[in-house]
Order: C-alpha cells, then sequence, then structure tokens
C-alpha cells in the first residue's frame, strides 16, 4: 500500500485536498465515505463489463471452457 502526506486546504467554506498524481482516480466525480475517523474516496463509476472485456487478450487455443448445452428434458411437475 502507497502512503502519501497531503495538503489540506479551504475552498470557500469546504476543506480540500490535493491528490498526487500517483493517486488520481478515473472519472470527474468520487465517493467519499467517513468509517470510524476514516475518510474514504472512491471513483464513482466502476469499470463496465464492455471496458474489462475490451482490455482482455485473445488466445489463439479457443475457448477457456467448452461447455455441452443439451436439450432441457421434460419434466411433470403435477405428479
Amino acid at each position: 500500500m502507497s502512503v502519501r502526506t497531503v495538503k489540506l486546504f479551504r475552498n470557500g467554506h469546504n476543506q480540500a485536498v490535493r491528490i498526487p498524481v500517483a493517486f488520481e482516480l478515473p472519472g470527474v466525480e468520487a465517493v467519499l465515505r467517513r468509517e470510524g475517523d476514516k475518510l474514504i474516496i472512491e471513483p464513482r463509476d466502476k469499470l463496465g463489463l464492455l471496458t474489462v472485456l475490451a482490455g482482455w487478450k485473445l488466445t489463439e487455443e479457443g475457448p477457456l471452457l467448452s461447455i455441452e448445452d443439451k436439450p432441457v428434458e421434460p419434466e411433470d411437475i403435477f405428479r
């Protein structure tokens, strides 16, 4: 875990913190919550499935998992 001392300052009536480049969050909004005496700041937008899939590398070996798709057997549920 990286640790860094940061500067607090006033921005109008609000207290603000300078976030170093190494700790920058993606996006334009973040979620801030308090846990005891700690403040937790997280990106508001999590990575969507399409973003995650776009980052995967394809292999020439084919699918990672082969699943046999058998037809469903009829079942009498009114016995």
